[in-house]
């Protein structure tokens, strides 16, 4: 089943679990892989985090924040890896990230799938790849033209 989301990406389910996009879905297949392998402990799919509570201010209620992850990645060593796929941080992440982070202990790690490395990069370093690649893209076509 395939569907697509808010951000262009397609939905896919495995194991009866709907995935936001194709990316989420392979680190689901890897993290599965990873486990059976005896390489993490185990992981959790779509873990909350409380940010805030909810409140009521002036007879107003608020509702609770609350940061939801792709996964949580339980390691052999104890430590906790939260992982978020991601090919965009829009402004209200930056602003969840930095609630968690003050928050949590665990590590977040914020990662995209790169087609040309068959593999998960962390997502800073995706972007400034595909930059670099556009760049060098658009380069060649340039050299292209003053060569006609």
């Amino acid at each position: 089943m395939v569907s697509k989301s808010k951000y262009g990406a397609k939905k896919v389910e495995i194991d009866g679990i709907t995935f936001d996009s194709k990316a989420e879905a392979k680190y689901y297949q890897q993290l599965k892989w990873l486990q059976a392998n005896n390489q993490i402990l185990f992981f959790r799919i779509q873990p909350r985090y409380l940010l805030q509570e909810a409140f009521k201010k002036n007879g107003v209620a608020h509702r609770k924040i609350e940061y939801v992850a792709d996964f949580e990645v339980h390691k052999k060593d104890g430590s906790i890896e939260v992982v978020d796929i991601k090919g965009v941080e829009t402004e209200a992440f930056k602003i969840k990230r930095k609630l968690f982070e003050f928050k949590y202990p665990h590590a977040l790690s914020l990662l995209a799938y790169s087609q040309d490395h068959k593999s998960f990069l962390p997502t800073k370093e995706y972007q400034a790849y595909v930059r670099k690649k556009k760049k060098l893209r658009g380069a060649s076509r340039h050299a292209a033209r003053k060569v006609r």
